[in-house]
């Protein structure tokens, strides 16, 4: 993966080139960045980028032990890296100077928890899904209900791959995903992140810095990866997943940043989602307890990914029905889902509204928190009962 191919980013894209054309690359680098703003295509790309570097000897002597001159190393650009030899290596992630860390699981008795037993199905995930999230991995694995972590043993893994001199490139690379996974047995790598061998690279990719180890957020250089904006992924929209200019737009608004929620949001119309919340609501103000026993029971077969990506559809739509209410009705949506968000401004108002979102908020956190589907949908279809209690206008067309 080129950095070019990177969706925006584009002023930390060169300042990290610049990082390596200066000579100031520090040992370790933590890259933050929320879901969906491709924090980690990024680090791949980088990593990718600087092991593809060729090494160079690092001083010329004479037989006669004349003081040796250095060589100075040559500046790639992206553009070029991707003519070498050595990045064709790198860009199937199989290069023996990149090396990868993330969240695993025991797949069998007596197995070691490492990153190793699953670096095919990583190879496939990054080509495939690199804006995905740790939920998504674990799933790609098929952890089911196992929690993924990374283990002791993977963190004596690291210290032996990195113990090694580099095989051809430059620098040695250790991209190391999701250290919110890493618990005490972190603790062993902080020596090597704050003195790895010469020319070794640390880059860790986090969501967030709130969960991990404070030892290893001290010895990390921190790198803020922003949202992308709603132009960048509309222009992802229409060049790689070939939606139309109207369409894109819309949806690049709903994502509010978040590329992984774009993809989510083009795997269902439109319709489906407002046709699912149309008969929620209607169950839940006009057809009684039976049609929400009814609803809910379809709902809960459901995956947990698919119930999410629901409920934060639904969040979406009441956000922008607020917007309505309060700035008038130029924001760009389609006919059907501007009538929509017209229509549920006629149910309730904008406090009301609020405290629907919040509601949803806290179900989308259980549900990532394994709830019971019957038994969340069922309570919040009575919450969302008292919030409009004596607003009943029903959603069917006129």
């Amino acid at each position: 993966m080129l950095l070019s191919e990177v969706i925006g980013q584009e002023k930390l894209k060169k300042q990290l080139v610049d990082m390596v054309q200066q000579q100031r690359l520090p040992h370790a680098l933590l890259l933050v960045g929320p879901e969906g703003s491709g924090a980690l295509p990024l680090a791949v790309a980088f990593a990718q980028y600087i092991v593809s570097i060729p090494s160079q000897a690092a001083a010329t002597a004479d037989l006669f032990g004349a003081p040796a001159e250095p060589i100075a190393q040559p500046f790639y650009t992206p553009e070029q890296i991707a003519d070498l030899p050595a990045y064709h290596r790198a860009s199937q992630l199989m290069h023996p100077d990149l090396h990868f860390s993330f969240p695993t699981i025991i797949e069998k008795p007596g197995q070691k928890n490492i990153s190793a037993n699953f670096i095919e199905q990583w190879r496939e995930f990054i080509n495939g899904y690199p804006y995905g999230n740790a939920f998504d991995w674990l799933q790609f694995i098929k952890a089911e209900n196992k929690q993924g972590n990374i283990s002791a043993d993977e963190c004596n893994e690291i210290i032996k791959k990195l113990s090694f001199k580099s095989f051809e490139s430059a620098y040695k690379v250790m991209v190391l995903w999701m250290p919110e996974y890493l618990g005490k047995e972190g603790n062993k790598l902080l020596k090597l992140i704050e003195e790895p061998p010469d020319n070794t690279i640390f880059i860790l990719v986090a969501a967030s810095e709130e969960n991990i180890l404070p030892t290893i957020l001290s010895r990390c250089q921190f790198v803020k990866v922003p949202r992308l904006t709603t132009q960048e992924i509309e222009s992802a929209l229409m060049g790689r997943a070939k939606l139309a200019p109207e369409k894109a737009k819309q949806v690049a608004i709903l994502s509010e940043g978040n590329y992984r929620e774009a993809l989510h949001l083009i795997q269902h119309s439109d319709q489906d989602y407002i046709s699912m919340i149309k008969d929620w609501l209607n169950a839940i103000l006009k057809m009684g307890p039976v049609a929400q026993l009814k609803w809910v029971e379809e709902m809960s077969k459901l995956g947990r990914e698919q119930q999410k990506q629901f409920l934060k559809y639904f969040n979406h739509l009441l956000e922008h029905s607020i917007r309505l209410k309060t700035m008038g009705s130029d924001l760009p949506l389609d006919s059907d889902l501007k009538d929509f968000a017209l229509r549920i401004n006629k149910i309730a108002g904008v406090s009301q509204m609020e405290s629907i979102v919040n509601e949803l908020d806290k179900s989308v956190y259980h549900i990532e928190r394994n709830a019971n589907a019957k038994m969340l949908f069922m309570a919040l279809s009575i919450k969302l009962y008292h919030i409009i209690q004596n607003k009943t206008l029903i959603l069917t067309e006129a």
